[in-house]
């Protein structure tokens, strides 16, 4: 069997739609699964033990008419593929255009209202509610296609390459490292900053030395705020 999974962005998102990918290996152990992502986030799941490979998605190169060509033979590439299942988790009209242009020979995504993704689909998955989480939606496209759903995963494996560069670059190969990310794109997506500063200071009480209490990913104002008298390390 040969799967597509088509989920661009944004980083959470991705991170997201994991699971997806995790139990539709467990199904299917055999299965072949390419991940469409954009370009700018594709070492996210560069080296994936579930995938077998990556077709990246040049939003920004594409975007120029000199670069159209390249778009083409991407789809044509995909068309070449003959997949057996096509999985669209962005399911806005961008995504769905290439998942269509792909010519599976199913093709499911969710029941998104906006542009009207849901038109290109053989199935459209809808949201159980308003308050539904985005993982649980993913998930969701599973059980109509015979693959269960739970927990019997692992949602990111460790990537020893990668781990060894952090120890090294942080000196924290005897340390416990917790990794807050504050920020948010869209305000209704972002935790209260006071909600922030608490965990951290309960974190802070429960990681003995020679523990690092936390990590900021980017050092903003925001999170300043957040690890004020913390003095976490940063990169």
């Amino acid at each position: 069997m040969k799967i597509l999974i088509l989920k661009p962005s944004s980083l959470g998102d991705v991170i997201h739609a994991l699971p997806v990918l995790r139990l539709l290996k467990r199904h299917y152990p055999t299965a072949e699964i390419f991940w469409w992502i954009d370009s700018a986030l594709a070492p996210l799941i560069a080296g994936d033990p579930d995938l077998t490979g990556i077709v990246h998605f040049e939003r920004k190169r594409w975007a120029k008419p000199q670069h159209w060509p390249e778009m083409l033979r991407s789809i044509r590439w995909l068309r070449e593929q003959n997949f057996d299942l096509v999985i669209d988790l962005q399911s806005l009209l961008r995504s769905a255009t290439f998942a269509w242009l792909a010519r599976g020979k199913f093709l499911v995504g969710l029941d998104e209202v906006r542009e009207g993704a849901r038109g290109f689909y053989d199935l459209a998955v809808p949201r159980k509610s308003f308050h539904t989480h985005a993982v649980d939606w993913y998930l969701s496209v599973l059980p109509p296609l015979g693959v269960p759903v739970h927990k019997d995963f692992e949602w990111l494996p460790e990537r020893p390459e990668i781990s060894a560069a952090i120890n090294s670059k942080l000196k924290t190969q005897n340390s416990k490292l917790i990794l807050l990310q504050p920020g948010a794109r869209w305000k209704n997506k972002r935790w209260p900053a006071q909600s922030f500063a608490e965990l951290v200071s309960a974190l802070a009480k429960k990681i003995p030395p020679p523990g690092s209490p936390c990590s900021a990913a980017k050092t903003t104002p925001r999170s300043e705020n957040l690890f004020s008298g913390l003095r976490p390390k940063k990169f």
